[in-house]
């Protein structure tokens, strides 16, 4: 990261931690427990990217339905590994929806983890942002408030153009930041 990136991030950092807390907003209507199904929806598109712009662009085009992931934890694997449930381990974009569930109302911290871009809405609010090609990067904490527990609209676009690649999210669902467990995570079919 370069100085002018430094500067940046860190104004960044220190704005957001004085900004109110993203207030979500429940699905409505909550999906029924019978028409969950574990994990998160997928499409993919296969040609080389390099922002979001372009990844939402190749899926408009050419995305076709993958079979499901099981949650946002996919650490940094080795170059050449495949890409989550995709035939391939690079110049990948990928569409993500479904649900995140929220077990009880209060105030949380969500970070995510992603190499390369990544931008991630949980009920209505972006969450993570990240914009470019990089190494697994934070996208930075963000405070969301949760009204109450339920299932949360989850949409995300993502793209690993080469190299290795990680797609993570963190909580502090009970006082400890760690990884969201994949039980939290459904779609619809």
């Amino acid at each position: 990261m370069n100085t002018f990136t430094a500067a940046i991030a860190a104004t960044f950092f220190a704005t957001a931690a004085f900004a109110e807390p993203l207030a979500l907003t429940l699905a409505d209507p909550q999906p029924a427990a019978d028409d969950l199904i574990p994990g998160l929806a997928v499409s993919y598109a296969y040609e080389s990217v390099r922002t979001l712009a372009e990844a939402k662009e190749a899926l408009e085009d050419g995305g076709r339905e993958g079979k499901p992931i099981r949650g946002l934890s996919y650490e940094d694997n080795n170059d050449g590994d495949l890409l989550m449930t995709a035939k391939k381990s690079a110049k990948v974009s990928v569409a993500i929806s479904g649900f995140i569930r929220f077990d009880e109302a209060g105030t949380f911290e969500v970070d995510t983890l992603s190499n390369d871009g990544l931008e991630l809405f949980i009920g209505g609010q972006e969450v993570a942002y990240y914009d470019e090609v990089h190494a697994c990067e934070p996208s930075g904490v963000m405070e969301v408030s949760v009204p109450e527990a339920g299932w949360y609209a989850l949409e995300a676009t993502y793209f690993q153009r080469k190299g290795s690649a990680c797609l993570t999210m963190d909580w502090n669902v009970g006082g400890t930041m760690g990884m969201v467990p994949d039980a939290a995570f459904a779609h619809i079919e």
